[in-house]
């Protein structure tokens, strides 16, 4: 092999580590498109699987990322704009299409969806994309687009139709559930992020619980799991800060960013100083001379010439 081929291949190597996000990224726009078009042909079951294999690329594209060192702020923009089509768009088509009225006004209630749907992803770039999380700040736009996405699929399980579940209101109730996840979506409620597995500690043991419930749920029950899991999961964070708001406290670890260790200080941050005994001298400060620009350096010291004595005089 010649040495131009050896230069070459880490550099290939490196191409096709920043490529594999990027194409995951662009495959999850991929089914949101479908998912669209699928939806106005009234094929809303393929829609809804559109959606959650859309929801699969969302989910690794961050990882890979992460676990290559290839992520950017390139990819963080393409995600979120992939993010407004994929669960935000097509699942209000997907609902437009199949519950609500086409001939009235009703075509409101998607378009306040996508707009908070933006503004949800919007602020996402700002507060927290690129950073390792436990906590969403709001609704994350993938739990409510898979939300919308998977109601057709429960629609059509023995579960919602030879249960009382399939007498309720549903088509009248879905709208105001459309309204209610997109505030969610822009709201202060905080949701968790994806347990950590575990089982040194209580909190890893719970994440393998629900992380082992959440898998034989979808390998077993398939359609019957995803939408009441889903609602489950937003009723999870709600009725989570209403009962803290109630008690007057924060839940512990509950902040949109977890992992800013290389965040500068803000600058009402209290700096602890920690305490000095009576016998220990306080400590000393050195004083930093402030440097001189370079155009008001003193130059060196002049005195003052004498006078010369004149010989004619």
């Amino acid at each position: 092999m010649s040495p131009r081929s050896d230069g070459n291949q880490p550099r290939k190597m490196r191409r096709a580590v920043v490529v594999l996000p990027n194409g995951l990224t662009l495959a999850n726009l991929f089914c949101g498109i479908f998912a669209i078009i699928s939806a106005s042909r009234g094929q809303f079951d393929f829609a809804g699987l559109l959606i959650v294999l859309g929801g699969v690329a969302d989910a690794l594209d961050g990882r890979v990322a992460r676990a290559t060192g290839s992520g950017s702020r390139f990819g963080s923009e393409l995600d979120s704009l992939v993010d407004i089509v994929t669960f935000g768009v097509a699942p209000a088509m997907i609902m437009y299409f199949a519950v609500l009225n086409r001939e009235g006004w009703e075509w409101l209630i998607p378009f306040l969806y996508v707009v908070c749907a933006a503004i949800r992803l919007a602020r996402f770039n700002v507060e927290q994309a690129g950073r390792a999380k436990r906590y969403f700040h709001g609704l994350p736009s993938p739990a409510a687009g898979l939300t919308l996405a998977t109601y057709y699929w429960f629609s059509q399980t023995p579960l919602y139709n030879q249960t009382v579940l399939g007498d309720l209101p549903w088509h009248f109730w879905l709208r105001f559930l459309m309204l209610a996840l997109a505030f969610l979506m822009i709201s202060n409620v905080s949701y968790p992020a994806v347990p950590t597995i575990g089982y040194k500690k209580i909190g890893e043991i719970l994440g393998s619980l629900v992380v082992a419930a959440t898998v034989i749920g979808v390998i077993v029950l398939r359609k019957q799991f995803y939408f009441p899991a889903l609602v489950l999961y937003v009723l999870y964070g709600v009725a989570k800060t209403v009962f803290f708001g109630l008690i007057g406290r924060r839940p512990r670890g509950d902040v949109p960013v977890i992992s800013d260790d290389d965040e500068d200080v803000e600058p009402d941050a209290q700096i602890v100083v920690p305490d000095i005994g009576p016998d220990q001298p306080p400590p000393r400060r050195r004083r930093r001379r402030k440097p001189y620009p370079r155009d008001d350096r003193p130059g060196p010291r002049q005195f003052p010439s004498r006078p010369t004595e004149d010989k004619n005089e």
